[in-house]
């Protein structure tokens, strides 16, 4: 009769871990690369809230990849974001903002509840895929809108009078504010590769 010792125990122990790893390795070596790749891109833009991003993309008639773009760009799908200036939620929108748009939508926010508010999913979700709808109705060109969206139609109207930006978006490289520069340039790749994941 041969006793297990608890050194024997552990050398077989570690080898069916070695065992298992070894296991793994070789199924995601047999994985064919695209679909690799194109998990680990869905990990990396998710569709997340997806029962208030297709009900409001629908209602206000949005490509529902843009809000999806718009949110990974403004809070990461981080419902509870909240930005220096005070932008709140998933689509990271102003109070005053929100306000109006809620006001164009009959919809009652009061004033005291308004930040509280923006931090719910579905409000917040609403009223930046209205917003955004408003801003393409408005200017008819995606890029537009999303330099819009970040800088405010005041300051688009005035760029597009004084001829810094074409009323078409088609020269955004020439929108002067670095940040939103950027964050126009963000999303419409982020859009594209929404588009093509989905």
């Amino acid at each position: 009769m041969t006793v297990n010792r608890p050194k024997e125990r552990l050398t077989i122990k570690k080898y069916k871990y070695i065992f298992v790893i070894v296991l793994i390795v070789i199924s995601i070596l047999l994985i064919e690369p695209l679909q690799l790749k194109t998990k680990v891109m869905k990990l990396i833009y998710p569709k997340k809230y997806e029962r208030f991003v297709e009900l409001y993309a629908k209602q206000y008639n949005v490509n529902e990849n843009l809000i999806y773009a718009i949110i990974k760009a403004e809070s990461n799908f981080e419902p509870k974001a909240i930005s220096k200036k005070g932008a709140k939620g998933l689509m990271q929108l102003m109070e005053k903002t929100a306000e109006e748009v809620a006001e164009e939508l009959d919809k009652t926010i009061i004033s005291e509840n308004i930040s509280d508010k923006l931090l719910e999913v579905d409000t917040n979700i609403e009223l930046g895929t209205k917003y955004i709808s408003i801003l393409l109705e408005k200017y008819k060109y995606i890029e537009l809108a999303l330099v819009a969206y970040n800088a405010g139609s005041g300051t688009v109207d005035s760029w597009i009078e004084k001829g810094i930006i074409k009323k078409d978006g088609t020269d955004i490289e020439n929108v002067p504010y670095k940040e939103t520069n950027q964050y126009v340039r963000k999303i419409l790749r982020d859009y594209k590769i929404y588009q093509n994941l989905y």
